[in-house]
């Protein structure tokens, strides 16, 4: 993820005329947009191939394990693919890189892992609703821990959000049954080490970049899932191909893609109004849910649904933060 915003206007020659230059930062908009807009469809059709593999009979662990195998030369790529091209980056120092490998594991793999343990119990849609708490949650440990004051503005959010969640877990707990509040904790704890993780990137992010920091972090990511694989007894091999091709799908199209998309769409237009595009992610997720998993969603899920998009959107669209919030990862 990246945090950095820049004006549009700045990029173009000062030879260009008002009007030239208007029309190409409006491009410029048009175009991060779009690229965020994708990268928020893309990343929501996680929770659906999750739901599909696991009609296979694959396990959480090995599940995780093939996503993030399958992405990893991407990752590694990222990170080091300046190193190819002659460039050298800068060292990291030892605590940089035990930071690095702290949020890594943090915000990827204990968020990814919760994330899909979740799935087992709860709708894609609820799941998806549930992780879009983290902007809410990342508001409420900064005035926890920094000692900041909360405004009307952040209070009224955090009451739109979980009022919409309540109302969308209601709604589910009808239909599902006594398993939903296990998978709503685990996707809860999901979110809360993303925000987590928010919150130590924040510091990381200005001294290394976004694309290095957060190749970096999931690599490391990558390598507590596969040694988690090992450990467990993860079943990699001898699964049905259907299983390898949904997750090279997750790793590539729901993963690497839109991780690719996000982050290039942050740099046009910024990550305040890219996490406001992003709120499209729940209801994309909720109508794939309703095309291949045939979930259904009642009134009550709608207009929870529509709370916690207007409370995401409302901390997203709030003065300017020391720390920006981002959109959604791609382990999310």
């Amino acid at each position: 993820m990246t945090s950095e915003s820049a004006a549009p206007e700045a990029r173009y020659p000062s030879s260009l005329g008002s009007h030239e230059r208007a029309q190409s930062a409006a491009r410029t908009r048009l175009i991060g947009a779009l690229l965020v807009f994708l990268s928020s469809i893309a990343f929501s059709t996680k929770a659906i191939l999750v739901k599909l593999a696991y009609r296979q009979g694959i396990d959480s662990v090995s599940l995780l394990a093939l996503r993030f195998g399958f992405a990893a030369p991407f990752f590694a790529y990222a990170a080091f693919g300046a190193r190819l091209r002659g460039r050298v980056p800068s060292p990291l120092t030892r605590r940089d890189g035990g930071a690095i490998v702290v949020l890594g594991v943090l915000g990827y793999y204990l968020a990814s892992l919760s994330d899909f343990i979740g799935l087992r119990y709860i709708s894609a849609g609820l799941e998806r609703l549930i992780l879009f708490v983290y902007p809410t949650l990342v508001v409420v440990l900064e005035a926890g821990l920094f000692k900041i004051q909360l405004g009307r503005r952040q209070k009224v959010a955090l009451f739109i959000t979980y009022a919409g969640i309540f109302l969308a877990f209601r709604g589910e707990l009808g239909s599902l049954g006594s398993d939903v509040p296990r998978g709503a904790l685990w996707i809860f704890g999901s979110a809360l080490t993303y925000a987590l993780y928010l919150l130590g990137a924040g510091q990381m992010v200005p001294k290394l970049g976004s694309q290095r920091f957060t190749a970096l972090a999931l690599l490391s990511a990558t390598s507590a899932v596969l040694l988690h694989a090992l450990v467990s007894g993860a079943h990699l091999f001898g699964l049905p191909p259907i299983a390898y091709g949904i997750g090279l799908v997750m790793a590539l199209f729901a993963t690497v893609l839109p991780a690719f998309l996000l982050t290039r769409g942050i740099a046009l237009i910024g990550s305040g109004p890219a996490a406001i595009i992003s709120t499209v992610g729940p209801v994309s997720t909720i109508l794939l849910a309703y095309l291949f998993l045939q979930e259904a969603i009642s009134p009550t899920e709608f207009l929870g649904t529509a709370l916690v998009i207007v409370g995401a959107t409302l901390v997203a669209s709030g003065p300017k933060r020391t720390k920006p919030l981002a959109p959604p990862p791609p382990a999310a």
